[in-house]
């Protein structure tokens, strides 16, 4: 199961997109879209300056 995104605290940042090692992080309508290749390593959660993405 791929992390998730909070729509409404998400302040799309783009920490999450630089951060991921797979690539699969997006900037869509104005929140972080997370894909189905997403290897749940956590690193976009702790990057997170909103705490909009959990796994």
């Amino acid at each position: 199961m791929a992390a998730k995104v909070d729509k409404e605290k998400c302040v799309a940042c783009e920490a999450c997109v630089g951060v991921c090692p797979v690539g699969t992080i997006k900037i869509v309508d104005g929140a972080a879209k997370v894909g189905d290749e997403c290897i749940e390593c956590g690193a976009c959660v702790g990057e997170c300056p909103s705490e909009a993405i959990s796994l």
